[in-house]
């Protein structure tokens, strides 16, 4: 299935893709998607339901943040042996771990703003998890069966923030409007191969990013097994796992984002979004 949610900002209600790619409305049957809506036993409820019995939502409706009431916003970084070695840093040993927070989270096609002071605004295509089952100490056979299911998301940072500002990387990676999530939650059944999936980004016409999920250095069940020696993972918690090379950062010299500029991306199977830079 491809979950996702649908309306303005605020006031989205819970869908899923027909096989037609029409949005349907499933407001009548789960109040929203979120953790308590991704159990396999809920899934399997909302599975069984014949799309064509749902009615249709309005034409060119606006995409919501695929899954609502995200209680943690994880991520890993340099987990892509190509970008690692873009950014000439080693291949990480165990995965580099920070968080997004959550109020920087908005639809895949929302504005992305830049913060005041910005200088070095960034990209990076990244593939989401959502977990649908409570991971605590889980092993890696274990962690996969709390995988609810993948979604696109872009790691909008601020390199200046996140490199240049002391402490953490948080401050370059939680400015409002830098998570975009979605546009769908497909479930894990409908990814046959996460570790195998095309991913790309380019800003104003122009592709940056072509790889691919194959050069990632963490697999998703290793992450949420790993991040699950630290923490619990709870239904609804995002994890994004990384990107592959031709971040802004990474260019010579290094191209980074300004008003007015326009991010289209995209992962196979997952959807595509498209933001406009704004100023904050």
């Amino acid at each position: 299935m491809k979950l996702l949610r649908f309306g303005e900002p605020g006031q989205e209600k819970p869908g899923l893709l027909d096989a037609d790619g029409r949005i349907r409305d499933l407001s009548g049957v789960v109040a929203d998607i979120t953790g308590a809506t991704l159990s396999d036993e809920a899934l399997a409820k909302l599975k069984a339901i014949d799309p064509a019995t749902l009615p249709l939502a309005p034409e060119g409706v606006r995409y919501g943040p695929c899954v609502a009431g995200v209680g943690k916003f994880l991520c890993i970084g340099l987990n892509y042996a190509d970008h690692a070695a873009e950014s000439n840093l080693p291949i990480p040993e165990e995965p580099v771990l920070f968080s997004k927070t959550t109020s920087c989270i908005i639809g895949p096609n929302d504005e992305v703003k830049k913060p005041r002071g910005s200088t070095k605004l960034d990209w990076e295509v990244e593939l989401g998890i959502v977990i649908g089952k409570t991971a605590s100490y889980a092993t890696e056979a274990e962690a996969e069966a709390c995988i609810a299911g993948y979604c696109t998301i872009n790691d909008v940072s601020e390199r200046a923030f996140q490199l240049e500002r002391g402490g953490t990387w948080d401050k370059g990676k939680g400015c409002d409007t830098f998570g975009p999530i979605g546009p769908w939650l497909v479930t894990r059944d409908e990814v046959a191969d996460p570790t195998n999936l095309k991913m790309w980004l380019s800003v104003n016409g122009k592709t940056y990013q072509d790889g691919s999920t194959a050069t990632m250095i963490f697999k998703p069940a290793f992450i949420v097994s790993y991040v699950s020696q630290f923490m619990s993972l709870h239904p609804g918690d995002v994890i994004s796992t990384g990107t592959p090379p031709g971040v802004g950062l990474g260019q010579k010299p290094p191209v980074y984002l300004e008003v007015g500029d326009v991010m289209e991306l995209g992962i196979e199977g997952l959807g595509t979004q498209k933001q406009t830079v704004i100023a904050a």
